[in-house]
This record gives C-alpha cells, sequence and structure tokens, in this order.
C-alpha cells in the first residue's frame, strides 16, 4: 500500500507509469516524444500566470490553470527522460 504523500503526488504516479529506468521505445518513437513541446501561447501564459503567482495575484481559476499546464510539462518530462536512454543507449 502507497502511504506517504509523495508516493500519491502527480510526479510519483507518473513516475511508476513511465519507469524511465526500463528502456522500451524504439529510436522512431524516441524520437517523436523529443519532439513534443508546449506552444509558444501555452508558454506565454504558463510564463504570465506564474509571474501573477509570484506576486500573489493569482485568482482561484488561475491557480487551476497553472497546475495544468505544470501537470502537462511535468508529464513531458518523464516522457522525455524515458525517450532520451534508447538513443543514449544507441549512441554509446
Amino acid at each position: 500500500m502507497i502511504s506517504s504523500a509523495s508516493n500519491v503526488s502527480a510526479t510519483g504516479i507518473w513516475e511508476r507509469a513511465i519507469q524511465p529506468s526500463r528502456r522500451s521505445l524504439d529510436r522512431a518513437a524516441a524520437k517523436a516524444i523529443l519532439g513534443l513541446k508546449l506552444s509558444a501561447r501555452d508558454l506565454n501564459r504558463a510564463g504570465a500566470l506564474a509571474g501573477k503567482a509570484h506576486a500573489g495575484k493569482l485568482s482561484g481559476e488561475e491557480a487551476a490553470e497553472l497546475e495544468s499546464y505544470r501537470s502537462v510539462g511535468t508529464a513531458l518530462e518523464f516522457l522525455q527522460a524515458k525517450a532520451r536512454l534508447p538513443l543514449k543507449a544507441a549512441a554509446n
């Protein structure tokens, strides 16, 4: 049974789902995943929301929106960490 808060966080759940230490992607899939990114519009919006949060002027709705950007960003980071493994192995 999972008991600590860090194990049930979105980050912990993604880490268990992605299993970055297991190599299960081929090179083409890895390259495709590494090409995924947030659009410039989304990056700008997330940056604006982060600035408002830092200034303490974020509404509840904006806080939820910022959390969505963070969640997607974290998911991309985990997927891309996994995607780098087969490419790194092939380079060695």
